[in-house]
C-alpha cells in the first residue's frame, strides 16, 4: 500500500503572525495591563490611626428681635439726655405767645408797634432766653446830653476798663445821637449775659438794663422816648415770661441799688408815678 503525503499547511501571512495565539491570550503572564488595572482597583487598607469623635456643637437659640420703640404721639415732646450740665428750657417769643392767644372776631389781635421795628423785635426774639433768667428790668439815664450805645460802649469798654463793652442790654435815643425814640440793642442781649449797669453781680446777672439817653436832673425825657420805652418793656416781659406766676418787676435805678451805693438815676425829673402805673 503506498503511502500518500500530506498536504503542507498554509503560510502564515506577516500580519497574523505578530497576533498572539489562543494559548498565549489565556496565560495570566501575558496580560500585564489588566492586571495593573486591578491593582489600581483594588480597596485601600483602612487605617490604623484612631480617631476622636467629634463632639456634638451646641444647639444654638434664636436670638430675640428687639420689640419696636412706640412711636410718640404727636405732640409729644421727645427728650434727648446729653452728657453734661442740662441746658435750660428757653422761653416762648412773643410771637409764639401771639400764634396761641385766643382768636379775635374783630380782627388782629396783635399789637401795632410805633418804635419796636421789625428788625428790633427779631433781634429780640432771635436771642436763646432761658426760662426764669430775668426778673428784674432796671430803667437808667445817660447823664448826659447826647450818645448811643456805641458811644457808650466806647466809654464803658475803654474808659472804664469793662470787657464786655456797653454795660446796659437796651439804649433808647433821643434824637442827637440816635433817633428820637429809636431802640439799639446792646452785645450783653443778643448773647445773654450779665449787665454793668447796677452795683451788685447778683442783681446783674438777673435785671436787664434799659437806658435812655439824656441828663434828668436838667430836663424830662421826651415822650417818644417813653413810648418806646413802654413798647419796649411789654415785649420783653412777654419775652422773659414769668417767674413764680410774676412777670419782670420794673425799677428805676435808684430803688434797686444797695443803699451802700446810692445814686439818683435815672434822674430827679424822670416821671416815677407814670413808671410805677405803668408796671407794678
Amino acid at each position: 500500500m503506498a503511502l500518500v503525503p500530506a498536504p503542507p499547511l498554509p503560510a502564515q501571512s506577516s500580519a497574523d503572525s505578530n497576533r498572539p495565539s489562543a494559548v498565549e491570550e489565556k496565560t495570566p503572564s501575558a496580560t500585564p495591563a489588566k492586571r495593573k488595572s486591578k491593582k489600581s482597583r483594588a480597596k485601600p487598607k483602612p487605617s490604623t490611626k484612631k480617631r476622636h469623635p467629634r463632639p456634638a456643637e451646641p444647639e444654638k437659640k434664636p436670638t430675640p428681635e428687639p420689640a419696636p420703640s412706640p412711636t410718640p404721639a404727636p405732640g409729644n415732646a421727645v427728650v434727648v439726655e446729653k452728657s453734661g450740665a442740662p441746658e435750660e428750657e428757653p422761653a416762648p417769643t412773643p410771637a409764639a405767645e401771639e400764634k396761641r392767644s385766643w382768636w379775635w372776631p374783630f380782627g388782629s389781635a396783635q399789637p401795632r408797634y410805633n418804635y419796636l421795628t421789625r428788625s428790633v423785635r427779631q433781634a429780640i426774639d432771635d436771642a436763646h432766653v432761658a426760662r426764669h433768667r430775668w426778673r428784674y428790668i432796671v430803667v437808667h439815664n445817660s447823664g448826659t446830653r447826647q450818645g448811643n450805645a456805641k458811644a457808650f460802649d466806647y466809654y464803658h469798654r475803654r474808659v472804664r476798663k469793662m470787657p464786655n463793652g456797653l454795660a446796659y442790654h437796651f439804649v433808647i435815643g433821643n434824637g442827637t445821637s440816635s433817633g428820637n425814640g429809636a431802640i439799639e440793642i446792646g452785645p450783653r442781649w443778643t448773647s445773654q449775659i450779665n449787665g454793668g449797669h447796677v452795683h451788685s453781680d447778683y442783681l446783674n446777672s438777673i435785671a436787664l438794663g434799659i437806658c435812655l439817653v439824656g441828663d434828668y436832673n436838667k430836663e424830662k425825657p421826651t415822650r417818644e422816648q417813653l413810648e418806646a420805652l413802654d413798647e419796649l418793656i411789654g415785649y420783653l416781659r412777654k419775652r422773659v415770661g414769668r417767674t413764680d406766676h410774676q412777670l419782670a418787676i420794673v425799677k428805676p435805678h435808684r430803688e434797686i441799688n444797695p443803699p451802700r451805693w446810692p445814686t439818683d438815676c435815672p434822674g430827679n425829673r424822670f416821671p416815677y408815678n407814670w413808671l410805677h402805673s405803668q408796671f407794678d
